[in-house]
């Protein structure tokens, strides 16, 4: 089994009245590149601002590297590399002057070649000695990395690395995160409220809303084209809904949105759910077969008057 670099146990934080982390649990396998999916304002920045002791929970645990934070701080801090929000750079400075500082405020020692390394990683290179003011989004945003780096970090924090970036930049810090995984081994955590580019670079993910976990898994099973989403409307959804609870098809009831019953299973399914249906004697107004999760976890994650049924 692999080895757990983040775990996550019934994280909550409250802000007076509202309760941006809501008893979250979740596990970071050694070496994956792990997706923190949600819309803005889920409790993303705020469950990483905890990983990084930036704030305190309310409750629960949080171990890295199977150490506990509130015990270990320091010694799991020096092996994290992360970006919050747009990397803090000096925009006066180089490329390679603002590399040294940060190399600086790590209390590493690293050499001239070691940095220019790093800028070759992240492709600038050939910009080593241009100020960070002349360079585009996309390339403060891969330097903002290559600061992450410089101590060699075990675990990489990257909160919405393709935040305000063109297609160009979003396609080279996908490819950034694919090498540091695939080439250097390292395990990173990555937020975004983009599910389209978790499903390109993550192994496993998580999708949350209001501070809850929605579901979590690996990206390929969760995206298998063969599964399909279901909505469902009767005559009366409420009590149809506890008839399907108290059912053998409650497995596959995923939750209510808007006026609709939400049900995932695979699609050769289907017509054994139809005539199950018409056995519990449910009134079927509609039976839609969407043909992509995304717009299922998004409808989620999206709605105001998402209800998740927990497994």
């Amino acid at each position: 089994m692999m080895n757990a670099v983040i775990q996550v146990k019934r994280l909550t934080k409250d802000f007076k009245e509202v309760k941006a982390v809501d008893d979250l649990s979740f596990s970071v396998g050694e070496g994956q590149v792990y997706g923190f999916l949600g819309q803005n304002g889920a409790g993303k920045s705020t469950t990483i601002r905890m990983l990084l002791t930036l704030i305190k929970p309310t409750s629960g645990e949080i171990e890295i590297f199977g150490l506990n934070i509130k015990e270990h701080r320091k010694e799991i801090l020096r092996q994290v590399g992360a970006i919050i929000e747009r990397p803090d750079l000096y925009k006066y400075l180089t490329a390679l002057e603002n590399l040294r500082i940060f190399a600086a405020m790590s209390g590493v020692i690293v050499s001239e070649k070691k940095l220019m390394d790093q800028l070759a990683l992240v492709g600038l290179a050939e910009r080593a000695h241009s100020k960070v003011k002349t360079y585009s989004q996309g390339m403060k945003q891969r330097l903002g990395i290559a600061t992450a780096l410089v101590h060699n970090p075990r675990l990489i924090i990257l909160d919405e690395p393709t935040n305000g970036l063109d297609p160009q930049g979003i396609a080279d810090v996908r490819n950034l995160i694919l090498q540091l995984s695939k080439e250097m081994n390292k395990t990173l955590l990555i937020s975004s409220h983009l599910l389209s580019e978790m499903e390109l670079i993550a192994d496993s993910m998580i999708i949350i809303d209001k501070g809850k976990k929605v579901v979590e898994g690996k990206v390929n099973e969760l995206f298998d084209p063969a599964e399909t989403i279901v909505e469902l409307k009767t005559m009366n959804d409420d009590s149809t809904f506890e008839k399907l609870q108290q059912s053998r098809l409650q497995k596959y009831v995923q939750g209510k949105r808007n006026d609709c019953i939400l049900l995932k299973l695979h699609r050769d399914m289907i017509p054994g759910i139809v005539k199950e249906l018409v056995q519990l004697d449910v009134p079927v107004v509609s039976f839609h077969s969407k043909h992509s999760l995304e717009d299922y976890f998004l409808s989620l994650t999206g709605h105001p008057h998402a209800e998740v049924v927990k497994n």
